[in-house]
C-alpha cells in the first residue's frame, strides 16, 4: 500500500506548476506555490492533523502528535523529529503542463520520450537505471521536468504521515511537517521559523538513489561580473563604440575549464558561468562559487578578480563590476557535533533494507541553513535523478524505501529513549 499511496500523491503533485522565480525578490518568488501548499494543507487537515497552518510566505508547518502512552514509564522524554521538503521547482527546465509516464517493471535500456524523440533518458548517461530492473518509473512526455525535486520529497513525507496515522500501534513522539518555498532559488530557509518548528533534529527529503545520505554540501556564493560599454551606430563606430559583450566574453572563456560542473566530480570545486545577458552597452554573467572548503570560496573570488584584471587590459574602456553573494555554507561540521541524529539515518535506512553510505551533495539543500540555523537537517534519498531537466526521471520502488526510512527514524528516536 505504501508504494501505490505514494506513486498516487507524487503524480498528483508533479502536475501542479510551481516552479520559483529568481528574478522576483518576494516570497515566496511565484504565488503557484501556494497552489500546491493550499493542497497539502486541505490534505493533512482531512488525515485528522489538526495543528496545520500555512503563513503569507508559503511556508507550511504541522505536527501528527505524540501517540506514547502518558501513563507508560518505559520512555523518557522523546524529543519532536522533522521531515521537510520543498514545494517549488527548479526555474531551469518548464514545470507547465507536466505529463508524467508511468513505465511498468522496466527492463533496462535507454528510454525515448514520448513527446520528443530526441530527449532520451541514456543508461550511459545514469547507470543508476541499472539498479531500476523491474521498478515502477515515472518520467516525463520530454517537453517537461518531472518535478521528482522536491515533490518526490513532499509525497514520501506525506505517505509516511498517512501510514503513521493509519497504523497507531507504531509508537512515535511528535513528527514535524514542513513545507519550504523558493528552494531552488537559494531562498527555502530564508523565513522559516526554526522556533516554530520546536524539534531537536530534522532531515530534508531531497535526495537521490536509496542508500545514499547526505551531511555534508558545497560551500555556496553567487558572483555576478558587470561590464559597461558605449553604444553608437555600428557605421560609426570607429574608436567610440565600447562593446561589454566582446569583455564579457573573453570573461567567460578564461574561467577555468577544468573547474567547471562538466569536468568536475566528488569533492572538486568548479565556477560555474550559468546566466548571459547583455547589449553592447551592458552586459552580465552570473555564476556559481562551489567548493565543500568555505576558504576556497574566497579563492574562487581572487580566481575570477584576476581574470577581470585580464580582460581590462584588452578592453580598457569597458567598466568592470564585481559583486559576490553569500548563498550557504557546508554543513559537515555542524552535523557532526550532534551526531546522533546521524546515526539514527543509518540505522533507518539499513532497517529499510538498503545499504547506507555518507554521500557529499554537489549543490545545496535547505538543510544546509538550517543547520547554521540551529536546526541540524541532513539530507535523505527520494530515488529521483536527472533533477532539472526533461529526462529526470523518479523509481517509485526507490521512493517507496524513502517513505520506510522515514517511519523507522520516527521509531528509533523513541526507541532510544527507552
Amino acid at each position: 500500500m505504501i508504494k501505490q499511496t505514494v506513486q498516487e500523491k507524487l503524480l498528483r503533485y508533479v502536475k501542479i506548476d510551481t516552479q520559483s522565480d529568481p528574478t522576483s525578490n518576494e516570497t515566496p518568488s511565484t504565488q503557484k506555490q501556494f497552489d500546491l501548499a493550499n493542497l497539502l494543507v486541505d490534505e493533512l487537515r482531512a488525515m485528522g492533523i489538526k495543528n496545520v497552518e500555512i503563513d503569507e510566505k508559503c511556508y507550511v508547518y504541522a505536527t501528527l502528535p505524540s501517540n506514547i502512552p502518558s501513563d507508560d514509564t518505559a520512555f523518557g522524554k522523546v524529543p519532536a523529529v522533522g521531515f521537510i521538503a520543498h514545494v517549488d521547482t527548479s526555474p531551469d527546465t518548464t514545470g507547465t503542463d507536466v505529463k508524467p509516464q508511468i513505465i511498468q517493471n522496466y527492463q533496462g535500456g535507454d528510454i525515448v520520450l514520448p513527446a520528443d524523440n530526441n530527449v532520451v533518458i541514456k543508461v550511459s548517461e545514469c547507470p543508476s537505471l541499472n539498479k531500476c530492473i523491474g521498478h515502477t518509473l515515472i518520467t516525463t512526455d520530454g517537453t517537461t521536468l518531472l518535478g521528482s525535486d522536491d515533490k518526490s520529497g513532499v509525497a514520501a513525507i506525506m505517505t509516511a504521515v498517512e501510514y503513521l496515522i493509519n497504523n497507531p500501534q507504531i509508537i512515535h513522539g511528535d513528527i514535524r511537517i514542513g513545507f519550504t518555498p523558493d528552494e531552488e532559488i537559494g531562498k527555502g530557509a530564508n523565513f522559516f521559523d526554526v522556533t516554530k518548528f520546536n524539534c531537536e533534529y530534522a532531515y530534508t527529503i531531497d535526495g537521490e538513489m536509496p542508500g545514499e545520505i547526505n551531511k555534508e554540501t558545497f560551500s555556496a556564493n553567487a558572483c555576478i561580473v558587470r561590464a559597461y560599454g558605449r553604444d553608437i551606430h555600428p557605421g560609426f563606430g570607429k574608436n567610440i563604440m565600447v562593446n561589454s559583450l566582446r569583455a564579457i566574453a573573453d570573461v567567460i572563456a578564461m574561467t577555468p575549464r577544468d573547474m567547471a560542473p562538466e569536468t568536475t566530480e566528488g569533492y572538486e570545486p568548479y565556477i560555474h558561468p550559468h546566466k548571459l545577458s547583455g547589449t553592447v552597452d551592458y552586459s552580465e554573467v552570473q555564476m556559481l562559487f562551489r567548493d565543500f572548503k568555505t576558504e576556497g570560496l574566497d579563492v574562487q573570488k581572487q580566481m575570477i578578480e584576476d581574470i577581470v584584471a585580464k580582460v581590462q587590459e584588452n578592453h580598457p574602456k569597458v567598466r568592470f563590476e564585481i559583486e559576490v553573494i553569500e548563498y550557504y555554507r557546508n554543513m559537515l561540521d555542524l552535523l557532526e557535533a550532534q551526531p546522533h541524529g546521524l546515526d539514527y539515518l543509518w540505522e533507518a535506512a539499513t532497517r529499510s533494507g538498503v545499504e547506507p553510505y555518507w554521500n557529499p551533495i554537489r549543490g545545496g539543500t535547505d538543510g544546509s541553513r538550517l543547520t547554521a540555523m540551529g536546526l541540524p537537517t541532513p539530507n535523505i534519498y527520494t530515488g529521483g535523478q536527472n533533477f532539472h531537466s526533461k529526462t529526470e526521471w523518479c523509481s517509485i520502488d526507490a521512493l517507496t524505501k524513502s517513505v520506510e526510512t522515514i517511519i523507522n527514524l520516527a521509531q528509533i528516536w523513541v526507541e532510544k529513549k527507552r
